[in-house]
């Protein structure tokens, strides 16, 4: 199954150098997910193709403006284009506030009914769950409360081999049990066992999403050997202090964590507005973890 991310803002809090605020999409096999709404969200769905009408869950990681101040105009927006079905959002409680102040002023009615889901940073706790992904919140440490987003795939069922079903007359009826692990008895009662008729389902993948955050291991054991991990790296080493200061992270800081969590790839982002040239950055990164990405805006990875 599809299972990719593209990134649609990559700046800190100030927009600059045609970057724009913080805001991702990660797509699993065509259910969007949409991962902090950033100034100017709506806008880059727009240039990256990104449809509206897809995006049925939000996840806000917490209450600075500029991982949310986009979403008031995508919300408006879908009201202007007579959404009917129901919004989860995923995010702080005092989201829900915000939003409905916003709406009580600007005398808006909603069209389709929005499901707000608190989430709170004490503990990591499941908060998003289907029949193919689970979604749990990681504990940063911010200046306000915040999470970052773990997206997990669930293990599927084992892959039963077409040769063995021809060779055992294996019926139809019988098939989703062996998928589930049971053996299979023909018919002179003979027992063939799972594992000569199956392969393993495939390697389950993952990303986790690690917002805004001061330099911290506390949750590398949550993530342990996650594909793909998104860490804020606002600033480089010569602004360490700053990075403590602000409760941020260096782009060498996120590359410890990638490693100490044996990441597959790191993709770093939040920059602040005062690098136009982001190569330091990523140079600095990749001497601890080489396999660091930019988040360069439009850029898709695969998961």
């Amino acid at each position: 199954m599809q299972f990719d991310l593209t990134i649609l803002g990559s700046n800190g809090a100030i927009p600059a150098h045609d970057r724009h605020p913080t805001s991702q999409i990660l797509n699993y096999n065509g259910n969007h997910f949409l991962i902090d709404c950033g100034e100017g969200t709506q806008f880059r769905m727009n240039k990256f193709g990104i449809k509206r009408g897809k995006l049925d869950n939000i996840f806000i990681s917490h209450l600075h403006g500029d991982h949310y101040f986009g979403l008031i105009g995508l919300l408006t927006s879908f009201n202007l284009n007579w959404r009917e079905h129901p919004l989860h959002i995923y995010g702080p409680a005092g989201l829900e506030e915000i939003m409905n102040v916003h709406f009580k002023h600007s005398q808006t009615q909603l069209k389709f009914e929005i499901h707000y889901h608190h989430t709170t940073a004490d503990a990591p706790r499941v908060i998003y769950e289907d029949h193919f992904l689970q979604v749990e919140t990681i504990i940063l440490t911010h200046r306000l409360p915040t999470t970052g987003f773990l997206f997990k795939e669930k293990k599927g069922l084992r892959k039963i081999l077409s040769e063995k079903i021809t060779e055992y007359s294996i019926p139809h009826a019988q098939i989703p049990d062996i998928k589930k692990g049971e053996d299979f008895t023909d018919a002179t009662g003979r027992r063939i066992p799972n594992a000569e008729l199956t392969a393993d389902a495939p390697a389950t993948r993952s990303y986790a999403y690690c917002s805004d955050t001061v330099f911290t291991e506390s949750f590398v054991e949550q993530i342990k050997g996650v594909g793909v991990i998104y860490h804020e790296a606002t600033f480089v080493d010569e602004h360490t202090e700053r990075a403590l200061e602000t409760f941020h992270t260096t782009s060498r800081q996120a590359a410890i964590v990638a490693q100490k969590a044996n990441a597959g790839k790191l993709v770093i982002g939040h920059f602040s507005a005062r690098y136009e040239s982001l190569d330091l950055l990523l140079s600095q990164s990749r001497e601890v973890f080489a396999e660091t990405y930019l988040a360069k805006e439009g850029t898709v990875f695969e998961i």
